[in-house]
């Protein structure tokens, strides 16, 4: 219900007024955020997908159900993009 309402206020302010949970998006040369997401945050990498020819999104979970979402540059470049809490692994042969 919390998430609700805030997403509710969120879209009411102008975009002048809103500002990101991760101010900035921050990004590192891959292998250092992986070590940092793995040895730091004590995270794995849970899922990948391509997002075109040059870029790979990654969801990150910890133990206590926190993700972060990483985006991997061909570069050699991952950002953060987005990060949350309360991550649910879904069964796949659920039918709900």
């Amino acid at each position: 219900m919390i998430r609700r309402t805030c997403l509710i206020l969120l879209m009411c302010l102008p975009s002048s007024a809103l500002t990101s949970p991760i101010a900035d998006v921050i990004c590192a040369q891959s292998e250092e955020l992986n070590t940092r997401l793995t040895q730091q945050y004590g995270s794995q990498r849970q899922a990948t997908e391509l997002r075109g020819r040059e870029q790979v999104m990654e969801v990150w979970t910890d133990r206590q159900g926190d993700w972060t979402m990483v985006v991997r540059y061909a570069s050699g470049t991952s950002c953060i993009v987005a990060m949350g809490e309360h991550w649910t692994e879904l069964d796949p042969h659920d039918p709900a």
